[in-house]
This record gives structure tokens, sequence and C-alpha cells, in this order.
């Protein structure tokens, strides 16, 4: 007869060492930066030309993704919205400290490059500028919102007209309500079935960021950095000051909750920005994180989609204002007060253009369109552009973790054991999840 050890017994036999994923993705970072420096010292061609592929292979398949994800994202978390109490004010607060949090961050952008002149001793003139291909303007901004029809916003991947069918969806489901339930039960099976392989595609970041950083350092090198090294330097301490100064300030003082707890919880979906560059891309892990640090789950996945294509400090707030004082700087333009306030308005109302994909460049026409600084000043910054946009992508998925917290918190609605509880590891994908209930409707404090 067989006899069969108990689960304490078996369980030594289980237990095995497993390379945490914030530690693959710091290998990833220091092999990245190995083989990038080997690629550009050594000339090896095609050493460059295999990182640039691992790279460009794990963006793609993370846009692969983009379209139906951010639809069904969108469109479940407004319906999802039906099962919190007092869903409209949790939305108006949610949308009040984005706004409050880009204020902030602007003004911190401002203040910085006006101490440094970012744009002076660089040895650049106009001449060095060209007008970048796409362009951002109000009217293209405000006329881009409604889609000429429902395939091009998918196939051009055009993030904002697809959060538009969205919300129109997703509000129209709510008005149908028990007649829209099939429809809705297809879509939360999509989202998760969505999810899972997005899933499988972050758990190759680390060899992705072997290639994306060592593209970066072959294609560039410390040359091009040090040419623009006040610029660099100032964004990077921008987005750190708003990422490792303002939220913990206000976790510490808003939410009343351990700074330090946050960062432990949220770190997976922070580092992953810092890779991909996409807050979109980024979105699973930012929600998963988001929901460990104790936000109920319904309203989680109402404000991480929402912010995910809407609240960036990094793009939208910090790098617009100091890259409008550098080409200002270079194009020897004087801005004034209005300029700076026209700055600030254009960070808080026109950060949905940046619409969560790689990169700010609209976002950064939009500002100097709106001041009437050159665009061809906009080509000085492309080359160093994906240098900048893993710390801007960094700073705004912290953002879009740390509002929810906030606003939960503010509610009554934060659950303070899971916060403190909340840690960085194991990572695995929503199906690893331990089964719970069916979720209650979140209560909301009067």
């Amino acid at each position: 007869m067989s006899v069969s050890a108990s689960p304490q017994a078996q369980a030594p036999a289980k237990a095995s060492f497993k390379f945490p994923f914030w530690a693959q993705i710091v290998a990833g970072l220091a092999l990245g930066v190995l083989f990038g420096w080997l690629a550009r010292s050594q000339d090896v061609s095609w050493l460059k030309t295999t990182l640039e592929q691992v790279g460009d292979i794990f963006i793609q398949l993370l846009k692969l993704a983009v379209a139906p994800l951010v639809f069904f994202a969108i469109l479940v978390s407004i319906t999802n919205l039906r099962k919190v109490n007092n869903a409209a004010r949790l939305a108006t607060r949610t949308l009040l400290w984005f706004m409050i949090t880009s204020l902030i961050a602007v003004a911190i952008g401002l203040a910085i490059g006006l101490l440094t002149d970012p744009g002076a001793g660089t040895g650049l003139t106009p001449a060095d500028g060209k007008e970048p291909k796409r362009h951002g303007s109000w009217i293209d901004f405000l006329t881009g919102i409604v889609p000429k029809d429902i395939i091009t916003p998918f196939t051009e991947l055009n993030v904002l007209q697809i959060v538009f069918l969205a919300a129109v969806a997703g509000i129209a489901a709510l008005q149908l309500g028990s007649k829209a339930q099939p429809v809705l039960n297809l879509a939360e099976s999509v989202l998760e079935l969505l999810q899972k392989a997005l899933w499988w595609v972050i758990r190759l970041a680390p060899i992705g960021t072997v290639g994306l950083i060592g593209t970066a350092i072959a294609s560039y090198g410390w040359d091009l950095i040090g040419k623009y090294a006040t610029f660099t330097a100032d964004v990077y301490i921008g987005c750190a000051l708003v990422m490792f100064g303002v939220y913990p300030l206000l976790l510490a003082t808003v939410a009343k909750v351990n700074p330090v707890q946050f960062f432990k919880g949220a770190w997976p979906a922070i580092q992953l920005a810092f890779v991909s560059r996409s807050s979109v891309g980024t979105m699973p892990v930012t929600q998963k994180v988001t929901e460990r640090l104790g936000v109920p789950k319904e309203y989680a996945s109402f404000a991480v989609p929402f912010g995910a294509t809407t609240k960036m400090d990094g793009c939208a707030a910090i790098y617009p204002a100091l890259a409008a004082i550098f080409i200002a700087n270079i194009f020897d333009v004087q801005l004034g007060i209005k300029e700076y306030l026209l700055i600030a308005f254009v960070s808080v109302v026109g950060s949905a253009a940046t619409a969560g994909l790689t990169g700010a460049t609209v976002m950064l026409t939009l500002t100097l369109s709106t001041l009437g600084l050159p665009l061809a000043g906009v080509g000085l910054l492309m080359a160093i552009d994906p240098i900048l946009d893993m710390m801007r992508t960094a700073t705004n998925v912290a953002g879009q973790a740390v509002v929810p917290v906030l606003v939960s918190a503010r509610e009554g609605i934060l659950n303070k054991e899971a916060y403190a509880t909340a840690s960085s590891s194991p990572l695995d994908g929503p199906a690893a999840e331990p089964a719970a209930a069916e979720p209650a409707k979140v209560p909301v404090a009067a």
C-alpha cells in the first residue's frame, strides 16, 4: 500500500529558488548596456542588428494588443462602475486628482527649466531641427476624437478614437441594462483573454530589455547624451522629483499610508513601463499592482485604463514644459508668464493627446503650436527621445497607480491590510490569482 506524504512533508520538495522578475529586468538592463557598448565600441554590426530586432519584436508584440485591449478595458471599466456606489463621485475625484498632480508636475518642469536653461550651451542651432511628420493642434485634437468610421481607429492605432468608441459603447450598455448583459459577458471574457496573452508578452520583458537598452546605447552612445546632458538630466530629475517626492508626499499626507510600501507593491509596473515605454502595454500590470495595494477591483478596473490613456505626468507635463524652454533657448524666443500659463493649461487639458503610446511627439507639437514656437524644434529632440521616454513613462505609470490609491483612501474604500502586505513578487498572470468570491458592491463614504 502506497503512503501519500502530507502537504507539509511535500512542501520542502516543492521549494525552489525563483529568480525575481525585477531582478530579471535589472539583469536585462545590465546586459543591454554591455551588448550596446560592445556593438558601438567594436562596431559589431550583426550585434546591433540583433539588438534592434529583439527590441522591435518585443514592442510590436505589445502593440498588437493595444487596440483591442484599450477598447475592451474602457468598455468593461465603464460598465463595472455600476457595481460601485456613488460611481460619479469616484470618477470626478479621479479626474480632479489627475489634474492636480499634472499641475504640480508641470510646475516642477517649468521651475527646473527656468533654473537650468537646458538649451543654452548645447551648440545646437535652429538649422539642426526639422519639422516632425506628426503634428498636434487643438483643431486636430478636437476633431480627431470622433472617428470617421469604426475600422480605421483600430488599423491606424488611434487610441483616442478607440477610447471614444469604447466610452460610447460602455454608456450605451449601461443604458440598456440587462439587455446588454450578453455583450458585457463576451467583453469581459475577451478582455481576460487579451490580458492573459499580453501577460505572456510581459514575461518576455527581460529579453526585450536587452534589445531596447542595447539599441539605445549602440545607436546613440554617450556622446549624444553628453550633448543633451542638461536637458536629459532635467527630465530625469523632474520625473524623479514627482515620482519620489510629490507622490510619496501625497500618499503620506492625503492617503495617510506608507509611501515605501506603495513602491514595493507598484514596482513591477514602474520597471516594466521604464523598459517598454508604453503605458497601455503596461496597463494589465498596473491594474494588478493597484488592486494588490488595496484598491477595490471594481474601481481599479475603471481608474487604471482611464489613467493609462489620459494620465501622463511625465510625457504631458514635465517633458513639454522643459522641451518648450529648451526650444525657446535654441530659437532665441523669450517666454513670459502668459506662455508658462499656456504650458500648464495644455498639460492639464491636452494630455489625452499622448494616448498612452510610445513617445510624446504629438503632445509636444500641441504645446509648441499653442505657444507659437517653431515646430522644427521637435526635430532637435527626436534623437534623444527614446532615452527620455523611459523615465517619462515610468513616471506616467507611477501616477496612474498613485491616484486610485489616493481616491480610495479618501473615500474610505482602500483595503489598508492589503496595502500593508502588498509585495512585488511573485509576478504571475491574472489567472494565477487565488479564486475569490463574487465581488460585493464597493461602499463609498458619504
